[in-house]
């Protein structure tokens, strides 16, 4: 295990539920609440003495994904939905492990901002590779009108390529003598996901998903962050109902910067942030440990002793 493995694999150890900002967390808790929200509609209808198919008809098909054309031009966010609808509590559960289990490493390696957009791109693509399958393959043409999929197993799969292509190498239970490298978990993972899926238009839903996984670590390590639109979108949105936000920041500026009162107004501080040990994290997995400066190596050496 390289250095920056053995200081993932610490950082990992200390996620929790109650971190702030985290991305992850907030992922598993939006599948959570559609999983038990979908859930009581259910028993709504069972309790009225409704028919399955009713529930089906009236609540389901308007959040999972049809496979013909025509059908997602009339639900169209269905495209988004669908990654977030699940039934089945041990269904859901084994996915939403899978999720924390790569998510977690994953989130460490590239930052939390990436976890939500990286799952979104996944699961548009399965969207996109499934419904080219059911027109594509003439024995599922002849099903298009029936064709239905629901369930985040395109996102995840891009969540696991991901991580796999950003730290291969990463080791899981290191008692077992001296771990097993992430890529093998990978592989148990695809081959038990593409044998568990129902057609083969799911299949290559879940294989779109994790090409889109690997290009998007790619695209990252060549500087260019498929998600920051995303990002800047939903930070924008979210002052739109903050105004005090703005003002605040102003505010602080205007006191910190231009009221100084003789004093200097900066001093330079050995400060580590996150920001930058995330830098030289990512610098250790494109070019390796030997790649650092001996300030970065002091930094990386000096939040281990912090404990950050």
């Amino acid at each position: 295990m390289g250095e920056s493995d053995r200081y993932l694999e610490r950082k990992i150890q200390k996620l929790t539920l109650g971190d702030d900002n985290n991305s992850l967390m907030a992922l598993i808790g939006i599948n959570t609440i559609v999983f038990i929200s979908l859930g009581l509609i259910q028993v709504i209808y069972y309790m009225s003495q409704s028919t399955g198919s009713a529930f089906e008809y009236e609540i389901l098909r308007y959040a999972i994904l049809p496979g013909k054309m025509r059908n997602v031009a009339s639900i169209p966010w269905t495209v988004l939905s669908y990654m977030f609808v699940y039934t089945g509590f041990v269904y859901t559960l084994i996915n939403l492990l899978w999720l924390w289990a790569f998510g977690s490493i994953l989130q460490q390696i590239v930052g939390t901002q990436k976890i939500i957009p990286l799952y979104i791109y996944g699961g548009l693509a399965g969207a996109v590779f499934f419904i080219a399958a059911n027109y594509i393959f003439p024995q599922l043409r002849n099903e298009v009108e029936y064709a239905t999929m629901f369930g985040g197993g395109a996102a995840i799969m891009a969540i696991a390529t991901g991580t796999t292509f950003a730290a291969p190498h990463y080791r899981l239970f290191r008692m077992l003598n001296g771990g097993i490298s992430l890529w093998i978990i990978t592989l148990v993972y695809v081959f038990i996901d593409l044998l568990g899926t129902p057609s083969m238009a799911h299949k290559l839903a879940h294989i779109g998903g994790g090409i889109v996984g690997i290009a998007f670590i790619f695209s990252l390590r060549k500087g260019t962050d498929w998600g920051k639109w995303m990002n800047d979108f939903y930070s924008w949105f979210s002052n739109l109902f903050n105004p005090e936000k703005v003002t605040s920041n102003q505010h602080i500026k205007n006191k910190l910067f231009y009221k100084t009162g003789g004093k200097i107004p900066y001093i330079k501080e050995n400060y580590i942030t996150q920001e930058r040990i995330d830098q030289i994290l990512d610098k250790i997995n494109q070019k390796g440990f030997k790649s650092l400066t001996s300030d970065e190596k002091a930094i990386l050496e000096k939040a281990k002793e912090l404990d950050l």
